[in-house]
């Protein structure tokens, strides 16, 4: 059964997809190879980035210096590693039943094929990165005083190995939850909530310490070990590389996973058959889908988050602070901080754990968000504790001030309580308790569908506000305390304020990945339920009993993964903001390094950063523009192929006669959810890619406007798409659950709800964070090129503009024209 569904993902649209491939890379290497022919001068830019030498401060009195206390710090990732294969092997060994087994390594071998598919999709996209790269480190802006057949391959290696951590994070991340998902089904049989709650939230644990070790070691390892010169650009290098393969792995899983999802549960509606009838072709393709949105898709975003920001701090280190004396301690403080925070947040694991069960162990009751909710203020408190010792230890004393040690660490604990805040804002108006999910279903009754996804657009609307202020509060919070000293150690302290703010956001990682990665364990918890049919296995209550020493009680297992779904689609919720507003903080940390380098430091052509310079405020409009179409050609890709699915479905579903959907009749439907993953993928990457390049060849004042402007409406539409999904996706919830309304006219109206909501809160807003840290990043590049080419052929460089611009409008078109239904009516 597992070759015949999996045999057909790799060979989807490959003649019409390798055709466009062609004429597409035919045309960027045109155009560049063009305007690469038109520069005689290497530039500056990121190749001049060089990191002072580690070995030349010392800390905790004299008794390191920061080259040594680094590397201790990669025998805390190693210990990290390793914490997150020990848990990965202890669920490995956890009981389950064989037919529950038998679906969980189904969904592992389909998600497999999936990932092996999109690993090679990746890799040509990096074609079109590499001759960027190629472009500007070896012709434009080659390392000084290194030979070009030296740096260039590192270079483009480092962009490798960003792919290669981002993809590689994501495989772990499912191989994880596909253990996960069959033993929390199993552990349900027990009767008990704990176990329940237990296995998930291992699994997550085991996802978010395995993801920042990885990102930590190998940023670690270019900071130890590539010589000073070539580092610079190898962080660049590295952080592009994870952010495009978590750019597509993203973008693609949001549009996988809401295809099958909304096809599936549609059938609901039409058929009145259960949730994951296991007669229903759709249900492997939607478990399928949560680990390819919602577990791929949070790991890549995860690990490239974190990553992107730390290269963000340091290229503003090494742009805006003076003394190398401070750089080396500003470096170093940073990186000990991100170790710390790690440990803190294992820590805080096995206190919580410990706690929870306690508390929870022999229970027949639980509130599944309760423990949850502990697991992250604990985290955050023990995490700005720590934060406070480790400053006042290693910087007691900072270019000759000894209050900045704690003025840095108030305004990292700003980022870090916000990584607690924003999660208890977010369930004001996602959970399955609060006021606004309760309104959902409240309109539902009278109103049906329409008045249950008005009442959604409220709560995603209200949360847009009040998450919005708190981020602006804390970030201010972080600007008073910049203007105390800041300014004498550096250029635009502010800046670096923003920047530590995103680096405290995302302190307590490990756990921001756990409680996110818990929901699709959850969602496929009760999935595996239904379609092991373990309910029909001959004399399984005798076998279990004898084989594992269980009592089995169905009813209440059923009731158990209903109830710890609905919190792990809120604590799915409560982590998309948080990595949404890193994005943005850390946006403006990133743009500031482009500001430098065209203002030559802060010293020519300041006044076209304001409102006075016309194309600044064009590029701000530009911005929205973007955003708008972004979010409209994800959602065109899931409609069309949750049309196509649908109607597979439908025309195909068996009710009578039958146990499961035929493997054909699964196949097609996984078949068609890849399809309209890669084509929507595609447009939405290509024209992003040269929408950057356009607008940096246009004007680079302009593309800052740009830039900003995507960061701010991203920040807007993603938080209130998130959050409105989640208030629909926990109304259905309440009514499946507390109302126990399954097939009635109000399940109806939530069911449908549901399915808006579904691109909402997966595709959409999800994949927005990638999106604007890949234009940034990519921007960097971009716009050194743009300048270079500017100085040398002005008409070349607004002809090259007009050039990228068609190109990325005919994707923009694409987007649309080519992935719409097309049925006569």
């Amino acid at each position: 059964m597992k070759l015949r569904l999996l045999q057909s993902l790799n060979h989807l649209g490959r003649k019409s997809r390798i055709s466009l491939l062609r004429r597409s890379i035919s045309l960027i290497t045109l155009t560049l190879l063009t305007s690469i022919a038109a520069l005689a001068e290497p530039a500056g830019g990121e190749a001049a980035l060089k990191l002072p030498d580690l070995r030349s401060v010392s800390f905790f009195g004299g008794a390191i210096d920061g080259h040594k206390l680094l590397l201790i710090g990669i025998l805390f990732c190693i210990f990290g590693l390793l914490f997150g294969l020990a848990i990965y092997t202890h669920l490995k060994n956890l009981p389950v039943h064989r037919a529950m087994l038998e679906i969980s390594e189904l969904i592992y071998e389909t998600c497999k094929t999936y990932l092996v598919t999109q690993g090679k999709f990746i890799l040509i996209l990096w074609a079109f990165i590499a001759v960027i790269i190629a472009a500007y480190f070896g012709w434009l802006a080659p390392v000084p005083g290194k030979p070009i057949g030296v740096t260039l391959p590192i270079i483009l290696g480092f962009s490798l190995v960003g792919i290669a951590g981002s993809y590689g994070v994501a495989w772990f991340g499912i191989r994880v939850n596909t253990f996960a998902n069959s033993r929390t089904a199993f552990a349900g049989l027990r009767g008990k909530p704990f176990p329940v709650y237990d296995i998930p939230l291992k699994a997550g644990m085991s996802i978010g310490m395995m993801l920042i070790s990885v990102e930590l070691l190998i940023m670690l390892c270019i900071l130890l070990f590539v010589p000073g010169d070539y580092a610079g650009p190898c962080f660049i290098g590295f952080a592009i590389g994870e952010s495009l393969g978590a750019a597509a792995l993203r973008i693609a899983g949001g549009i996988f996973t809401k295809i099958a999802d909304i096809g599936s549960d549609l059938m609901k509606i039409v058929f009145k058959i259960k949730e994951d009838d296991a007669r229903n072709p759709g249900v492997i393709a939607d478990c399928t889908g949560d680990n390819a949105g919602d577990s791929v898709g949070p790991s890549a975003d995860g690990f490239e988050t974190y990553g992107v920001t730390g290269v963000a701090l340091i290229t503003f280190i090494l742009l805006g602070v003076h003394d190398p004396i401070v750089q080396v301690q500003l470096l170093v403080w940073i990186f000990v901080m991100r170790v710390m925070m790690l440990v803190a947040s294992a820590g805080s694991y096995f206190l919580n754990h410990a706690f929870a069960k306690a508390k929870y162990g022999n229970s027949d009751i639980m509130n599944f968000e309760t423990p949850l909710t502990s697991l992250v203020w604990l985290t955050s408190v023990i995490s700005i504790v720590l934060t406070y010792i480790v400053s006042y230890a290693m910087i007691p004393t900072l270019g000759g001030d000894s209050t900045l040690w704690w003025k840095l660490a108030s305004i990292i604990s700003c980022g870090t309580l916000a990584g607690a805040v924003i999660p208890e804002l977010v369930k004001v108006f996602t959970s399955t308790s609060s006021d606004h999910v309760q309104e959902v279903v409240t309109s539902s009754r009278e109103g049906g569908a329409s008045l249950n996804i008005l009442s959604g657009f409220v709560a995603g609307n209200f949360s847009a506000y009040w998450l919005g202020l708190a981020m602006v509060a804390l970030m201010s919070v972080a600007y008073l305390v910049s203007l105390h000293g800041l300014a004498a150690l550096m250029l635009v302290p502010a800046v670096f304020a923003f920047g530590l703010v995103a680096f405290g956001f995302l302190g307590m990682g490990p756990v921001t990945i756990a409680v996110d990665s818990y929901g699709p364990v959850t969602d496929n918890a009760q999935s595996v339920y239904e379609l092991s049919l373990i309910e029909q296995v001959p004399d399984v209550k005798a076998e279990v009993k004898r084989d594992f020493g269980i009592d089995v009680n169905f009813d209440r297992a059923k009731d158990l993964l209903e109830e710890n779904d609905g919190a792990g689609n809120t604590f799915k919720a409560t982590a998309k903001p948080v990595l949404i507003g890193t994005a943005v903080v850390g946006a403006t940390t990133m743009i500031f390094s482009i500001i430098m380098g065209l203002t030559h430091g802060l010293t020519q052509d300041v006044n076209k950063l304001s409102l006075l310079h016309a194309p600044f405020v064009l590029g701000l409009i530009t911005g929205g523009a973007m955003i708008y179409w972004f979010t409209g050609a994800a959602t065109q890709a899931v409609s069309t192929g949750a049309y196509r699915a649908v109607e597979f479905i439908k025309n195909n579903i068996k009710l009578e006669g039958v146990e499961k959907a035929s493997v054909e009749d699964s196949k097609k439907v996984v078949e068609i959810c890849t399809q309209y993953a890669q084509k929507g993928m595609f447009n939405i990457f290509l024209a992003v890619f040269f929408a950057t390049l356009s607008f940096s060849f246009i004007e680079p004042f302009f593309f800052i406007g740009y830039l900003f402007s995507i960061a701010i409406f991203g920040l807007y539409q993603a938080i209130f798409m998130a959050n409105a999904g989640g208030a629909w996706d926990n109304a259905k919830k309440v009514v499946e659950t507390e109302l126990k309304a399954k097939g009635t006219p109000l399940h109806d109206a939530c069911v449908v709800g549901d399915t808006v909501g579904d691109p909402f809160k997966d595709t959409s807003s999800v994949a927005m964070n990638p999106v604007i840290k890949f234009t940034t990043l990519f921007g960097l590049l971009a716009v050194q090129l743009a300048v270079s080419l500017n100085s040398r052929n002005e008409l070349l460089t607004h002809v090259l503009a007009l050039v990228f611009f068609i190109v990325s409008a005919t994707f923009v078109w694409r987007s649309f024209y080519k992935m719409r239904i097309v049925k006569e009516l």
